[in-house]
């Protein structure tokens, strides 16, 4: 049985093109979110000394994510770089980071003067482990800091064993995975820092933004203050007690994040369902694998859907002219993040004393899933099921044609 047999309407024909009217929009907005910047508006304050829509959305946030505290900021890239800073990490200092990322969890260790030290991913779940940051580690590492890949949470408890080691505390970049949990605990309530994204594409936005969840009142309190060019909340006459930078979120976002987190976990749901059904109908197809799903997962709220193709059946050109296939024929898809040493803009800042290729030895599976690998935006895991069903069907004639 060939793959187009499978899935396509009348055996041996090609599956149609989706309509694009037929996936959901992305973002997601509706009478909530213009109600939130009305309000906003009409507050008169339209930043957070003077407005209550941040605040409010913070306190609604870390309840969400199982933290005592959570702090809005302009970006995923300053959460994660505060994050750094509150544990005084700076020059002199190794941060151990996947090589499979995006950039700005290497350039927030850079924005700080520390070293990014890249380090191998799982080839199936595609985060970073405690054996491949072992081996990463040295008498100068600081930090460990794990991307919750696509949403699927990493082994904290593992990778925080390796950190006692060496000394090092454990970062959480939880820009995909708002509200998930590994073995039934919210990733807010890990006891290490977690940040997140709510740039427009990620699960829940406002165009751009951030936040951090901490453990603890300390650490929330020495956030403030950096992310508020070093002013306490209530401070009305200019006490800078210590440096910083202006990371604070506006009252519109804040506002527009309030009605997003009030559909995310019903979305959550649906995507996971989807999801399921997605993973299914792919399996069978030959040189496509999909991201594995550790049975401890217990939420994933499923940011992006990732395939991988393999590598000895298909070349990075080959995943290129997938990608522009599958968007030809409707179906939202992009290539995957090369290493983080693989751009120019890591080079631009401190890094080990080796070349790109050498990192490239280090992290096989990395270059893999860089090169070879894709991503479905997760708006098609909203759509009906019947849709996604025809998603399938559209990537599985779109691999049989490129690997030709």
């Amino acid at each position: 049985m060939t793959i187009n047999d499978r899935f396509a309407p009348e055996a041996g024909t090609a599956p149609p093109a989706l309509g694009p009217a037929e996936l959901p929009v992305w973002p997601q907005y509706d009478d909530g979110e213009r109600t939130a910047l009305i309000r906003a508006l009409e507050q008169g304050q339209w930043w957070r000394a003077g407005g209550s829509e941040v605040t409010s959305f913070e306190r609604e946030f870390a309840a969400y994510n199982g933290a005592p505290y959570a702090l809005a900021v302009n970006s995923g890239t300053d959460a994660l770089e505060l994050a750094l800073r509150v544990h005084g990490i700076g020059p002199g200092d190794e941060v151990i980071v996947p090589a499979f990322t995006f950039i700005s969890t290497s350039l927030a260790v850079q924005n700080t003067g520390a070293v990014p030290v890249p380090a191998d991913v799982d080839p199936g779940h595609q985060c970073l482990t405690a054996e491949t940051a072992r081996k990463a580690a040295t008498e100068r590492t600081r930090a460990i800091l794990p991307v919750h890949m696509a949403g699927h949470v990493t082994d904290m408890a593992a990778l925080r064993e390796v950190a006692d080691e060496y000394g090092a505390v454990v970062i959480q970049d939880a820009a995909h995975a708002q509200g998930a949990t590994r073995d039934g605990v919210l990733v807010g309530a890990d006891p290490s820092i977690a940040c997140y994204s709510f740039q427009n594409g990620k699960l829940m936005t406002a165009g751009e933004g951030g936040a951090l969840t901490f453990p603890d009142r300390e650490s929330y309190d020495h956030a403030y203050l950096l992310h508020a060019v070093g002013r306490p909340p209530e401070d009305t006459s200019y006490q800078h007690v210590t440096g910083g930078m202006n990371a604070r979120m506006n009252e519109f976002s804040g506002a527009v994040l309030r009605t997003q987190l009030g559909r995310l976990a019903g979305q959550t749901v649906t995507r996971g369902e989807r999801a399921a059904l997605l993973d299914e109908l792919l399996a069978p197809v030959e040189g496509l694998r999909t991201q594995t799903r550790d049975p401890r997962i217990t939420v994933n709220p499923h940011y992006m859907y990732l395939l991988t193709l393999d590598a000895d059946r298909f070349d990075r050109q080959a995943r290129d002219r997938l990608v522009e296939l599958l968007k030809e024929r409707g179906v939202p898809a992009c290539v995957n993040f090369p290493p983080v040493y693989r751009t120019a803009g890591f080079w631009a800042g401190a890094t080990e004393s080796v070349t790109a290729d050498e990192l490239g030895a280090r992290c096989p599976e990395a270059e893999l899933i860089g090169g070879r690998g894709l991503w479905l935006h997760h708006r098609i895991l909203l759509a009906e099921p019947e849709t996604v069903r025809r998603v399938a069907a559209v990537v599985a004639a779109a691999v049989d044609e490129a690997g030709r």
